[in-house]
């Protein structure tokens, strides 16, 4: 593959020389030492992957089985490690800290505006879907602490397509990993001291085994608890054994909190990634900055209260842009800029996580097809 060495538009990365050196600062010697400590970045990392499709790893282990789901969230978060790896290589060879950044040097101008084109799209769907989970589920919630009547409680539940459908509730966690990326890129800048490439790759390690250990162990006592009769949503399960009970109820309300309070966080991305598309390089302006806010927050609102259900349109969102920016992009990226030959191991693991990524996409979007099909 040629690799283009004068294709280099960002500016503030061309005077950086790269150092393989696994110890070097990922940002240089002047960069702002952050004062967060080793397992608080970890934590950080950890609470940026994790989401609410953790209610729903139960129901997939309950139709892939205890081995198939174990190996299935044990292949991601390899691959979600690896893929941060090739991120973090791509980082200390070009100085450049920004996934935007990374795809400008890889394809010029038409790379970095793919880049923030998916990150808009993938996380203008990822608030859509929050408000409405919070839409639907929340009234319920309070319901249940003032009506003794839970038969009529709503709940998302879905016809499954036995095993594969379990993948759309895998993808949820997958999807909420994507959210990984951006956290990792700019948790080197609170470390307590240099940020090095092995030590943002600890970091990283740490913060996908953590959630590993939770999701595996959160999917194994639902499914033990419940067995066949394992609902899509977890809680759903503890409603109909532990009718109004407070813990339940408490539970619920908490995540659904947590799920409201985590818009906000996403609206930042989607807001850079707009405004990059839309004002490239200008200097700051507090009317364009305004108009962005206004018209993400619009736009999701509309699309959470008009919208009667946006699960499988933005399933299709999620199954198509998570993948491209948790396992497309960093292969293609790697392939594109890294001046190692394509026999190593990097390039190796670079295809294979390419190649990877579309299959899972496009297997996710047959999915979704024929759950449309078999609705119809």
């Amino acid at each position: 593959m040629v690799k283009n060495a004068q294709n280099c538009s960002v500016q503030a990365e061309s005077e950086y020389e790269p150092i393989g050196e696994e110890r070097r600062p990922l940002l240089g010697q002047d960069a702002r030492a952050g004062g967060a400590s080793f397992m608080s970045s970890a934590f950080n990392l950890m609470n940026a992957i994790m989401g609410s499709g953790i209610l729903g790893l139960s129901f997939a282990m309950a139709n892939t089985g205890i081995i198939g789901f174990s190996i299935l969230l044990m292949v991601v978060a390899s691959l979600a490690a690896f893929s941060i790896h090739l991120l973090l290589l791509l980082c200390d060879q070009t100085g450049i800290n920004s996934y935007e950044a990374l795809g400008e040097k890889a394809f010029n101008r038409p790379g970095k505006f793919l880049v923030a084109c998916t990150i808009l799209i993938q996380n203008i769907g990822a608030m859509s879907s929050y408000l409405f989970i919070f839409k639907s589920e929340m009234p319920a919630a309070i319901n249940g602490f003032i009506s003794t009547d839970t038969s009529g409680v709503p709940g998302v539940h879905q016809q499954p397509l036995v095993p594969v459908h379990a993948l759309l509730y895998c993808s949820r966690g997958y999807e909420k990993m994507v959210h990984s990326l951006p956290a990792a890129s700019k948790l080197h800048e609170e470390l307590g001291t240099q940020p090095s490439k092995l030590r943002m790759q600890r970091v990283t390690n740490v913060g996908i085994f953590l959630s590993f250990v939770v999701y595996l162990i959160s999917a194994l006592f639902g499914y033990l608890t419940f067995y066949k009769h394992v609902e899509s949503e977890l809680l759903l399960g503890y409603d109909h054994y532990l009718p109004r009970d407070v813990l339940v109820m408490s539970v619920r309300i908490a995540i659904l909190l947590a799920v409201l309070l985590t818009v906000p966080l996403i609206h930042f991305p989607a807001r850079k990634a707009l405004l990059m598309v839309c004002r490239g390089e200008r200097p700051f302006s507090w009317v364009s900055h305004t108009l962005a806010c206004f018209f993400i927050l619009t736009l999701v609102l509309l699309l959470a209260i008009f919208v009667p259900d946006i699960r499988n349109v933005f399933g299709v969102i999620g199954s198509t842009t998570s993948t491209c920016l948790l396992f497309v992009y960093p292969g293609m990226f790697y392939l594109r800029i890294s001046s190692e030959p394509i026999t190593s191991l990097n390039s190796i693991g670079a295809v294979s996580l390419l190649v990877v990524g579309l299959v899972v996409g496009v297997l996710s979007l047959c999915v979704i097809i024929v759950s449309w099909v078999q609705d119809l």
